[in-house]
């Protein structure tokens, strides 16, 4: 007779970076770990642009040596385009230590390597499996889970992390979205395969360019190897609206109102259909609950301009695991004050740049004549991933001094 339900110590939802991250190290602990996975891999997913940061969090997790086997275009810094303006970011010339190079990844073979890297340590992945509900519990959490092929089932664990990314799973269930303090926006993108012909084009790092008359709308040119490229657009529904009747249209005229993305992309091919990520900005009421955690996405995302999300996703995951093995271990965790509270005080720092690209703030500094080497720095930190290192001075008081850099920058 079937049992009635299945048991693990550790039950994730989510493959991508989070959940294989999280996976691969509870499994190094010897704990028990069962993945389940909506979808199956290689699976298409945005966020190709990693920050350095995200290289301290693979090795801490275990999985550094299997994604330095991918054939990903290495990264080493941001530049920034605006009408004539232009000015690059060098990762090596940061504020705070660390990693000062990273990838360009395609997702749908960086996640699957990290997931395969997760499996050869014993953890457990069930593709095609969807949860359908949840028992939240302080030693027993039980997942629903309906597999694409087979009966439901019951899985009972020790613990649950929440690794859904736009899913959102725990979040829909336990009822705790809330509306996103950002404004609804819009993102269109698909691959090109295109030939940049000029000499000064550095494919080492991602650009990011500005619409030269329309406030708001932006730019992402990610190099892959082999003259590929992700590209895409984010602007509000009713500013990309203005730009044709379909998304695919929309998203080739905009190219065109971008002069240096208009030459590095003439005579390109597209290499898949024009996808649309639309109100992505997400938040939730708590991090945690009764048996749960929740990583990456699944909790809050921000907004793609500078490459956030992979980052935010391993530092939940960093965070997180070593709380589950010692909890499991018979500890009492103080989650709020060991897991939200640090992974939020990064997010806010993001938050605070994001805000300030959107109210011209942080492009003004970026363009500014008024070049300070120490202001670069400290900027160059935060874009490299160091959210979290509160001696720089933009991560402790992140949105007072932007706003004040910013003034100074315009006076």
């Amino acid at each position: 007779m079937q049992a009635e339900f299945e048991q693990t110590d550790v039950a994730i939802i989510g493959a991508g970076p989070s959940g294989a991250a999280a996976a691969n190290w509870l499994a190094q602990q010897g704990l028990q770990v069962k993945v389940l996975e909506r979808s199956h891999f290689p699976r298409f997913s945005i966020g190709e642009s990693l920050l350095p940061q995200c290289m301290e969090y693979l090795d801490f997790c275990g999985l550094l040596e299997t994604a330095t086997t991918g054939n990903f275009q290495r990264k080493n810094g941001a530049a920034f385009s605006w009408g004539e303006q232009y000015r690059d970011i060098d990762f090596s010339d940061k504020f705070s230590p660390g990693p000062a190079t990273t990838w360009q990844v395609e997702r749908s073979e960086f996640d699957h390597q990290l997931i395969r890297g997760a499996q050869a340590s014993g953890v457990d992945v069930e593709f095609g499996s969807q949860v359908v509900g949840f028992e939240p519990d302080a030693t027993e959490p039980v997942l629903q889970v309906q597999p694409e092929n087979g009966d439901a089932y019951a899985l009972k664990s020790r613990f649950v992390l929440d690794a859904s990314g736009y899913g959102r799973v725990l979040a829909r269930l336990c009822n705790l979205e809330k509306a996103s303090r950002l404004e609804s926006r819009c993102a269109l993108f698909t691959h090109m395969r295109s030939v940049v012909d000029d000499e000064n084009y550095d494919r080492k790092k991602i650009l990011i360019c500005i619409h030269p008359s329309i406030k708001g709308i932006w730019y992402w040119f990610i190099p892959f190897p082999e003259n590929r490229f992700s590209v895409g657009v984010v602007g509000t529904p009713d500013q990309l609206a203005l730009f044709g009747d379909d998304d695919t249209q929309r998203l080739q005229n905009t190219l065109l109102d971008e002069p240096r993305l208009a030459k590095y992309l003439k005579g390109a091919t597209s290499l898949r259909d024009t996808s649309k990520l639309a109100g992505y900005s997400a938040d939730v009421s708590a991090l945690h609950g009764p048996g749960y955690a929740l990583l990456g996405n699944a909790g809050e995302f921000l907004d793609p301009v500078f490459s956030s999300g992979v980052t935010i996703a391993l530092k939940s995951a960093v965070l997180a695991a070593p709380l589950v093995h010692r909890q499991l271990q018979g500890e009492t965790i103080d989650w709020p004050s060991e897991f939200e509270q640090p992974l939020r005080a990064g997010v806010n720092t993001f938050k605070a740049f994001v805000n300030a690209w959107y109210t011209n703030e942080l492009p003004d500094i970026i363009f500014s004549d008024q070049d300070s080497v120490r202001i670069r720095q400290m900027i160059s930190a935060v874009l490299a991933g160091y959210a979290w290192d509160s001696t720089n001075p933009l991560v402790s008081a992140s949105e007072r001094r932007l706003t004040k850099l910013a003034e100074l920058c315009r006076a």
